[in-house]
């Protein structure tokens, strides 16, 4: 049975939580993580580059000169590639990057990677994170109280206004609600501080 020491907003240990082995401490499948994380990078991509073929840069198609008879190269069209001014050949034309992956493979991926992060200590919980008013050194005050001193990722069950703007301005450090927890933003981060509401909200989705 896995368990963590809950803290509250003052780093005091107030209690532990059990971590489901479903869910935090299986085997972690680094070949699924990668094609997980890939995946997620490459539909982020909008795929709306482009050049401008010869086809579809402004210009005369006359030929440039004759044929024959003029001891330089042949040409056609100062449209061609050749020229400045002209198309670009083979160039990168719009497409979609979006790649598909199964849910059952994007739920391990998921697993795997909070399996790492309960493996390696760097889960903190709290039995509640709320703030009267937006103030980032109050929040600021919060991670330095449970020796948070590398980038950490605060999962959040729900919106939460006060949270999300006092943690807006603290480098390294960023706020996700828990139902869009996301392989890229587990792996980016060191830490991932979360409060007993966010972590009833994964087991929800995963378990």
């Amino acid at each position: 049975m896995l368990r963590v020491t809950v803290y509250n907003a003052d780093g005091e240990a107030v209690g532990e939580a059990e971590l489901r082995e479903d869910i935090f401490g299986i085997e972690p499948n680094v070949a699924v993580m990668h094609q997980a994380l890939v995946r997620q990078l490459a539909n982020a991509r909008l795929g709306t580059h482009k050049t401008k073929s010869r086809g579809e840069v402004s210009g005369t198609t006359r030929k440039v000169w004759r044929q024959k008879g003029t001891g330089r190269a042949r040409h056609s069209s100062r449209k061609v590639n050749l020229w400045r001014g002209g198309g670009v050949a083979h160039g990168p034309r719009p497409r979609s990057y979006r790649q598909k992956m199964p849910r059952k493979m994007r739920r391990l991926a998921l697993r795997s990677a909070l399996s790492v992060k309960a493996a390696d200590g760097q889960i903190v919980c709290l039995d509640e994170l709320e703030l009267g008013v937006p103030k980032t050194r109050e929040m600021i005050k919060v991670l330095e109280r449970l020796g948070l001193d590398a980038s950490v990722l605060i999962l959040l069950p729900e919106r939460n206004e006060n949270v999300e703007k006092s943690v807006r301005n603290i480098p390294d450090v960023s706020t996700l609600r828990a139902s869009y927890l996301n392989v890229r933003d587990l792996l980016n981060y060191d830490y991932l501080l979360m409060p007993l509401g966010a972590l009833r909200e994964i087991e929800r989705i995963l378990g």
